[in-house]
């Protein structure tokens, strides 16, 4: 009989370390993160490592919209959407027939989305959302900028949709009002 309840002690006691061990194991591994959040997370450090760059260094706490403003112009370079130039004979033509040399530029919608990730990645790491730099109205002004320039240079204009809400409405008073007519 003891042997049997040395038996069942020792059952207990590597159950007991196994799940020690899977708690353990699970507080090193989280859980993967989103594509959204693994985004969001290289893009705060690329900025960052582009902030020490900068001669002399500069610190998360002391940058400021036109650190911003910068890092976006010096993404450029590494661009792949096509902008002509207003000399181009392709300016303002979606599909153009032929190669040119206008420069590669980052797209007016990666730029915008990065600016939403690092938005939210700076309040994310105790940044106070009155002094976060991405959120500045200059960066709004540059990426509406960036956004005409580029839907000028392929012949595409952006246009605000309407809401629907005031079209039905107008069609509702429309509609009362024609209702008015006939029963007067």
């Amino acid at each position: 009989m003891s042997g049997d309840h040395r038996r069942k002690d020792s059952i207990e006691a590597s159950s007991s370390r196994s799940t020690n061990a899977d708690h353990q194991q699970q507080q090193q591994n989280p859980p993967p993160l989103s594509r959204y959040e693994s985004q969001k997370r290289r893009d705060w450090n690329t900025f960052g490592q582009y902030l020490k760059n900068q001669t002399p260094p500069v610190s998360m706490s002391h940058c400021q919209f036109n650190h911003v403003l910068d890092f976006l112009r010096y993404l450029d370079q590494f661009g792949k959407t096509k902008v002509h130039l207003h000399g181009c004979v392709f300016f303002g033509q979606p599909d153009p027939p032929a190669p040119c040399t206008c420069p590669l530029r980052q797209a007016w919608g990666s730029l915008d989305a990065l600016i939403g990730r690092l938005r939210a990645a700076y309040e994310e790491h105790g940044g106070a959302p009155e002094t976060n730099p991405f959120g500045n109205g200059a960066i709004r002004l540059y990426l509406r900028e960036v956004k005409e320039c580029q839907a000028k240079a392929r012949g595409i204009p952006y246009k605000k949709k309407k809401k629907k809400r005031n079209n039905q409405l107008k069609a509702i008073s429309d509609e009362a009002k024609g209702l008015k007519q006939i029963t007067s």
